[in-house]
């Protein structure tokens, strides 16, 4: 977990102003800053909470992922595409689950150039394991209620829907 800051003022905010002073009313400069923030204190606190078993939030997904498929496996392609990553990063993910044991490669059959990524059954217990700590502060969210999560899903939503994440309407559905 990062040190808190503790200042007695919000930076972001005194951004905003000057900001305001020197180029006029720019209301995305401090909702950006904001993202950007959450980011940082959201990605210390799950990370915080996965590093002792072995995980960043990258490979935390991955074995998510990997328990959401039928059969336990995912062709490394199809691994980046749902992740939403460079397959390189996949690469490197699938690497370190492997050497840690909590996933396993095999050729896959339906592409003879392919590689199946397989949740082992240590990779089922630490994924679950992690999950029940995760759940329990609310993936660093917990200063939120549901319906308060549910608006920042959706106010999100449009951001993602033209960055071509995915096709379809980008809010009310």
């Amino acid at each position: 977990m990062p040190k808190p800051l503790a200042l007695d003022f919000d930076p972001i905010a005194r951004a905003d102003e000057l900001w305001t002073r020197r180029w006029g009313t720019v209301p995305s400069m401090s909702a950006i800053t904001s993202v950007m923030r959450a980011h940082q204190i959201l990605l210390s606190r799950v990370d915080a909470v996965v590093k002792p078993y072995g995980l960043t939030f990258a490979r935390y997904e991955a074995l998510v992922l990997l328990t959401f498929s039928r059969t336990g496996e995912l062709s490394l392609s199809k691994i980046g595409e749902r992740l939403m990553v460079h397959p390189t990063s996949v690469t490197n993910t699938v690497d370190r689950l492997e050497r840690a044991g909590l996933v396993a490669r095999r050729p896959n059959p339906m592409d003879g150039r392919g590689v199946l990524a397989s949740i082992t059954p240590r990779g089922r217990e630490v994924v679950e394991e992690a999950t029940r700590e995760l759940m329990a502060i609310d993936f660093g969210l917990e200063g939120y209620d549901e319906e308060q999560c549910r608006q920042v899903f959706d106010l999100l939503r449009p951001l993602r829907v033209a960055a071509g994440d995915f096709a379809g309407p980008a809010a009310g559905d």
